[in-house]
């Protein structure tokens, strides 16, 4: 039987990517979010790949996949214009080690959770230190 350690080991290994999901925020923010999120994991957005404006009256959401595997320190605040949604989902462990990295840059706050079995989705709301 798995202990404690070796089970949390074998998620970290298995479960290091968030799916991060931006929306009804400016595309400054957005890119400011994914800056971030670049500074301090590796992720599928490329520093060239900015958050553009869509035409006409839709909502518009910014995705991004983040390997939490290897973090990097992130020093200093940043500035939001004004405060940004972000859904998260992955595992657990993910999931608290991208908000831990989000926390370097941002006053972040958890307005909600939904919990599976192996994964939990969290609602953060980053707004300026």
């Amino acid at each position: 039987m798995n202990s404690t350690r070796e089970a949390q080991a074998e998620e970290n290994r298995q479960g290091g990517e968030v799916s991060v999901v931006l929306s009804g925020c400016a595309k400054g923010d957005a890119g400011t979010v994914f800056d971030v999120l670049r500074a301090a994991f590796a992720t599928d957005r490329a520093s060239v790949d900015v958050p553009q404006d869509v035409t006409g009256k839709r909502p518009t959401a910014w995705v991004a996949t983040v390997d939490v595997a290897e973090k990097r320190v992130v020093s200093g605040s940043v500035e939001l214009g004004a405060p940004v949604t972000v859904d998260v989902q992955g595992g657990y462990w993910a999931v608290e080690r991208l908000r831990q990295g989000l926390a370097g840059a941002f006053a972040v706050r958890v307005v909600g959770t939904v919990s599976g079995d192996q994964e939990e989705e969290v609602r953060l709301r980053l707004a300026s230190k």
